[in-house]
């Protein structure tokens, strides 16, 4: 009996989350459709022109435009930037380099230091805890002598 090989698929916003494009900029057969494993792979080793260009110019995710600017999404989010932006608006954003976020990039910094700090704390333990330690040999209690268990037959 042979098994037959089902291609595996996703959604179309999957596909697009996973090639880090904004679905609503992507052709729409792209949109339409349902995209396969391998199909997938291919659009990431070798993608056409319109992935290239949305990738290059946007309009871009918000996990995209987020890692563009230095900041979380939730830092995008209490910012105000809520749609996707291109890459011309990314850059204008920095170049302007409002307050908002100038505070979520130091907000970012001190999560990602506090992130590193406690890793490193974490190999600390770890590390401490894969050394082999010498223990003193342990004492073992001295034998009692054997007692007889109380019964009848047992008196003296």
């Amino acid at each position: 009996m042979t098994s037959h090989k089902t291609a595996q698929t996703m959604k179309p916003a999957t596909a697009a989350k996973k090639l880090g494009v904004y679905l609503q900029a992507t052709p729409a057969e792209f949109q339409e459709g349902v995209v396969s494993r391998d199909e997938l792979n291919a659009l990431q080793t070798d993608p056409p022109e319109w992935l290239r260009e949305l990738r290059r110019n946007g309009p871009h995710p918000r996990p995209v435009v987020a890692a563009k600017l230095g900041v979380s999404i939730a830092g995008l989010a209490r910012g105000g930037v809520t749609e996707a932006l291109t890459t011309d608006e990314i850059e204008a954003l920095k170049d302007e380099a409002p307050e908002w976020l100038t505070q979520e990039r130091a907000t970012q910094a001190e999560v990602r230091r506090e992130a590193a700090r406690l890793k490193e704390r974490q190999e600390e333990k770890q590390a401490k805890q894969d050394a082999p330690t010498e223990r003193p040999a342990a004492k073992r209690p001295a034998k009692r002598p054997a007692q007889r268990p109380a019964g009848r037959g047992n008196r003296r």
